[in-house]
């Protein structure tokens, strides 16, 4: 098991605010996972990955893939209080799911950076 937050890199959000928008698609997507993917993830020690992603487009084209697998997905959009306007996409949050399945999805993408 394994969780992939993909980052909408055409934002170029500073460091912090980065590093709270990946939180929130973590948390995010493992909410809406089923307690036997949790429980799973958690026992293997929660591993996550994050990876770039091009812009909006790409993170919505990733999402609708998700949904078709019936893979856990969540994209965070920004409450608007600081850097980007309400409603921006920043992250999807992709699992927990098994490793195969959420590379057929995010497989050709590279670690952010």
């Amino acid at each position: 098991m394994k969780q992939v937050i993909v980052v909408n890199e055409e934002l170029n959000l500073p460091r912090g605010k980065l590093a709270a928008q990946v939180a929130h698609a973590s948390v995010a997507s493992l909410v809406s996972s089923e307690a036997e993917q949790q429980q799973s993830w958690f026992n293997v020690g929660m591993p996550k990955i994050v990876l770039a992603g091009e812009n909006l487009s790409q993170l919505q084209e990733l999402y609708e893939k998700c949904q078709e697998l019936k893979i856990p997905a969540y994209l965070v959009q920004d409450a608007g209080k600081t850097v980007v306007e309400a409603g921006t996409v920043t992250c999807l949050g992709i699992g927990p799911a098994t490793p195969e399945d959420i590379d057929k999805i995010t497989g050709t993408l590279k670690l952010l950076k």
